[in-house]
């Protein structure tokens, strides 16, 4: 990510054009709230000088039900959260007095029907640790049922940034020296327009952090780019589906975009296309956003709370850091996959077992032909399920897509 200063200056200045920023007045219920679903987060959301409720409104309507942005005080934050309550949308806690006065901020705001937890770092180095760890056991003195925010370093991030010798020694030191109730890594894989634009380590990152989460027992989120900048393109909606359904199939329980609105940019990064421009008008990736959270949401009872029994992958060449597909779960009598090859994961929820399969190619279709025993349902996009037969299925599962099914545990 980039440096925090970029961020609030842009957060100060606000925006160029846009709805005037007033106070909604009043404290109201938050609406009656839908199925759980996989959190869907604005890394880089409404900026505070925006805090309208036509701006929460907005972004919700993106499909955001969780949002982060920087305020120069508690009392501008807290008029921020009563819009967004009225929205349904839950902030992250992040302004000056959280670090000056951790335990009154979190009095302040730990009943708030809008709190989402409490943003602490991002990308710190392994030296800061043990400061972040006594200032998230300060916070959780007062309140341990909201989250404390951290987001980590990805591991192109070299031994200097991340002050130890191997990125896996870095995720286990963070576990072990800050007792966040969340985990969070930010790396953005697609640099280009092409399969070879695609980051080589990138799955390396998803196979360290989601094994390290998994033993540690604490969820893990992870993110898609949205915000175009040097030397990261304008994400396409298979852009999107590539970093999203790779997420979900690692066993990732929240979705992060970067970002919402279009930063700021005094130190040359390029920032552009966000889903909301810099004057504060919708750009074209506003309705790719909406498309993958609406996809998010329908697939949420798939992927939230599941448990990631294994993963694998397909194809000529599987990435660095990964395994091959060599055993196919019951009731899968043969499976065959073209093209680059697939993520393919295995999910335990409730009674029921999942089989994900991702296209990893950024630009083509990927055929795959799968047979089972009877007994099994194809899961689609707004979570119902098609019972299919016995006979092989030819699947073209689109670029960066998924393919998903079901069949009860036994």
């Amino acid at each position: 990510m980039l440096l925090a200063l970029v961020y609030v200056l842009f957060i100060i200045s606000g925006c160029k054009k846009g709805p005037a920023a007033t106070q909604e007045a009043g404290r109201e219920e938050p609406p009656v709230e839908s199925k759980a679903q996989i959190p869907a987060m604005a890394f880089v959301g409404v900026p505070q000088a925006e805090t309208t409720m036509a701006r929460y409104e907005e972004m919700s309507a993106a499909g955001i039900t969780h949002s982060y942005s920087i305020f120069s005080d508690a009392g501008s934050l807290e008029k921020a959260m009563d819009v967004a309550l009225r929205t349904g949308i839950k902030l992250f806690v992040m302004c000056p007095e959280l670090k000056t006065d951790p335990e009154g901020t979190v009095r302040r705001f730990m009943n708030h029907g809008a709190l989402a937890g409490y943003y602490l770092s991002d990308e710190p180095g392994s030296s800061l640790f043990p400061s972040l760890g006594e200032w998230v056991c300060r916070i959780k003195a007062v309140d341990s049922q909201h989250p404390c925010y951290i987001n980590l370093l990805p591991n192109f991030a070299d031994a200097l940034q991340l002050g130890l010798p191997s990125y896996r020694e870095y995720v286990q030191q963070f576990i072990g020296k800050v007792p966040t109730q969340l985990l969070s890594f930010d790396n953005y894989p697609v640099t280009g327009t092409t399969n070879e634009d695609i980051r080589e380590r990138w799955y390396e990152n998803l196979e360290i952090f989601s094994e390290e989460a998994a033993k540690a027992g604490i969820p893990f989120w992870a993110f898609a780019l949205t915000g175009a900048h040097s030397p990261y393109p304008e994400p396409t909606l298979a852009a999107l589906r590539l970093q999203v359904y790779s997420d979900l199939a690692y066993g990732a329980q929240g979705i992060q975009f970067f970002t919402y609105w279009t930063l700021y940019d005094p130190g040359g990064y390029n920032f552009n296309n966000a889903p909301i421009g810099p004057d504060g008008s919708k750009t074209e990736v506003y309705d790719k956003l909406k498309s993958i959270t609406g996809e998010i949401k329908g697939l949420s009872d798939v992927f939230l709370g599941a448990k990631l029994l294994s993963v694998a992958h397909t194809g000529a060449k599987i990435p660095v850091g990964t395994r091959r597909l060599s055993v196919l779960p019951k009731p899968v009598t043969f499976f065959e996959t073209e093209g680059m090859g697939a993520v393919v994961s295995m999910m335990e929820k409730g009674t029921s077992l999942y089989l994900v399969v991702v296209n990893r190619d950024l630009t083509d279709p990927m055929t795959l032909r799968i047979r089972f025993t009877a007994g099994v349902g194809k899961i689609l996009k707004d979570g119902s399920a098609l019972a299919i037969g016995g006979d092989t299925e030819i699947n073209v599962i689109e670029p960066g897509d998924v393919a998903i099914y079901s069949w009860p545990k036994i």
